[in-house]
């Protein structure tokens, strides 16, 4: 009997130390892949697909520029924001009396020539924002590309915004000035107002190509983000490979 219950001992010490180090194993695994994978992996329909790193930041920077490209396409042709309802350029809220006035005085066509040559000058901008995004684009780190994968319909086009915003600005601004030069929306502008505050006690006295500019960013990253979510959620739109393996569901 004694005999019995040290043999019972010896194997429960076995066993224990046995699953122990399966345990230890098994524990170790875990880390591992957490530590390499850190969190690539996505439950699908049919199973778990194993994504890399290298997978997910490829698959996002591919996204992006599919994206940008697509925009800058649609929006650099002409009408590209001028016959656009959700993105065509209006008076500025500030000159919203003038342009009543103006219209009330007959001078509706000058108004309109001047609305004309801000979209015209947006789309003449919009040809370049391919390579403004470039940096970004480049830049973007496993962490930000996990943060975009986790996100909204919108994570990735929030991402450009926090990364470009500043520097969009700085070289979207010349490039607007010049294109307002260039479609004489200078001159349409300084009509308007010169004819405006002739009958106004009021006059008005707007920025127009500060103004130009931040309608056209805003034109171009809700066009970003439209994009953004067809590639998101429309199997047509992940036009590569990549993208499908990274955005199926």
């Amino acid at each position: 009997m004694k005999k019995i219950t040290l043999l019972a001992v010896a194997f429960a010490a076995v066993s224990t130390s046995q699953a122990q180090g399966i345990l230890g194993k098994i524990n170790k695994a875990i880390n591992k892949d957490s530590s390499s994978k850190l969190g690539s992996i996505l439950k699908t329909g049919s199973g778990t697909k194993s994504l890399s790193n290298e997978d997910i930041i490829n698959g996002l920077k591919e996204a992006l520029s599919v994206g940008t490209k697509n925009t800058s396409s649609a929006l650099s042709q002409t009408d590209g924001f001028f016959k656009n309802a959700a993105l065509k350029i209006l008076m500025p809220e500030e000159a919203k009396k003038a342009e009543s006035t103006l219209r009330k005085f007959g001078m509706g066509s000058l108004v309109d020539k001047a609305v004309l040559s801000m979209n015209r000058a947006a789309e003449d901008a919009a040809g370049g924002i391919s390579t403004i995004f470039l940096d970004a684009i480049k830049h973007m780190t496993l962490t930000d590309g996990l943060k975009i994968l986790r996100g909204g319909d919108f994570a990735a086009t929030e991402y450009l915004k926090a990364t470009t915003t500043a520097q969009l600005t700085e070289k979207m601004r010349p490039v607007i000035e010049a294109s307002l030069s260039k479609v004489n929306a200078t001159s349409y502008w300084k009509d308007v107002f010169t004819a405006y505050n002739k009958l106004s006690k009021q006059p008005v006295n707007t920025d127009l190509s500060a103004y130009v500019t931040e309608k056209s960013m805003s034109g171009i990253f809700y066009s970003i983000g439209q994009e953004e979510q067809k590639i998101r959620k429309d199997p047509a739109a992940q036009v590569t490979d990549l993208l499908k393996k990274v955005f199926a569901k």
